[in-house]
């Protein structure tokens, strides 16, 4: 289950240690891009209170949004499955898929033709500059995971995905599944 090297497609998994980081802690991240210049990603377990049509009222849909990382928090992103569907959009691996031409996509929905188990939205990614990911896997900021569920984790429910995560890691990690998310609450 744990690889070595991030690649586009992985999952990282927060590890326990970053508790005090509010935007990452027990967070999932995706990986949709990994390379010489840096690395991006997002994270699909924090939902938000918006959905799809708060921010863009003609999607009559009500998707959930979900903080995909604190960049650009401000622009709107998606991943889904059906590339078949979406035209221009770049696979990141597994059967999943980044972005492609948003008025076809919102037509789709709206059409019930795009479901929620087919998209996943997000405000803002995660990212990372040159070797900044390999420094925060040295310094034990993240696990390494395959992404097991390939393209179904869009419709992934994603309330306790870290916990899972962590049982399913064992060990020292199993502790951790059951504790309070803010330790000092308990």
């Amino acid at each position: 289950m744990i690889s070595m090297l991030p690649k586009k497609g992985c999952l990282l998994v927060a590890e326990p240690s970053i508790l005090n980081d509010i935007s990452f802690n027990r967070a999932v991240i995706l990986l949709t891009e990994h390379n010489q210049d840096g690395s991006v990603g997002f994270i699909i377990n924090k939902p938000l209170t918006h959905t799809i049509n708060d921010l863009i009222p003609e999607i009559n849909a009500s998707f959930i949004i979900y903080n995909g990382g604190p960049v650009e928090q401000d622009n709107l992103y998606f991943i889904h499955n059906v590339p078949n569907l979406i035209p221009d959009s770049i696979e990141i691996s597994n059967g999943i898929y980044w972005g492609g031409d948003f008025e076809i996509t919102k037509n789709l929905i709206n059409e019930g033709i795009i479901l929620k188990e087919n998209i996943r939205f997000f405000l803002g990614y995660t990212g990372w500059e040159t070797d900044q990911l390999e420094y925060e896997l040295e310094e034990n900021s993240w696990i390494i995971v395959e992404n097991e569920l390939k393209e179904k984790i869009i419709g992934k429910n994603s309330q306790n995905f870290w916990k899972e995560k962590m049982n399913q890691l064992g060990g020292d990690y199993l502790l951790f599944s059951n504790s309070p998310e803010n330790p000092s609450l308990n």
